[in-house]
């Protein structure tokens, strides 16, 4: 396993993956249901990807975008490549939404809309919260109601 999927969480905070990708719940969460979607392999460069990996992507994102939905009714949904602390190849894929997001009690705004997203202002969910939001994340994918 390369750096990149142990600093997200991979394995107890992954929601689902393939082959080539994993996607895995960011911790620090600067808007509800914030993911990473992180290349298995270990690869720095996006040109670097194969043409496999590179076509695994439009259906890892359909099944983020059906997981987020049910989370948080994103209106948008920025994924985010920026690899500049982290070097392999992962997208931070982030909902994007006007009015504040609740979930399990808490408020989960979006702090940079309608600009850019403001990674630093990020509610961070302790490993129990991460294990919910996978389960949460999971059942929305699956078309299970989620419970409040």
């Amino acid at each position: 396993m390369h750096a990149t999927l142990a600093k997200f969480g991979y394995g107890p905070g992954t929601v689902f993956e393939d082959e080539h990708w994993a996607v895995v719940v960011r911790a620090a969460q600067p808007t509800l249901g914030a993911v990473v979607l992180i290349a298995k392999r270990e690869v720095e460069a996006f040109g670097d990807l194969t043409p496999d990996e590179g076509a695994a992507l439009p259906a890892m994102a359909a099944r983020i975008a059906l997981a987020q939905a049910g989370v948080s009714q994103p209106q948008r949904v920025n994924y985010l490549m920026l690899m500049m602390v982290d070097r392999h190849v992962h997208f931070h894929v982030i909902p994007r939404y006007e009015q504040a997001r609740a979930w399990r009690g808490r408020s989960f705004p979006d702090a940079g809309w309608p600009g850019v997203p403001e990674l630093g202002a990020a509610v961070t969910l302790d490993a129990d919260g991460v294990a919910q939001m996978v389960r949460d994340l999971r059942d929305a994918l699956n078309g299970t109601t989620l419970g409040g």
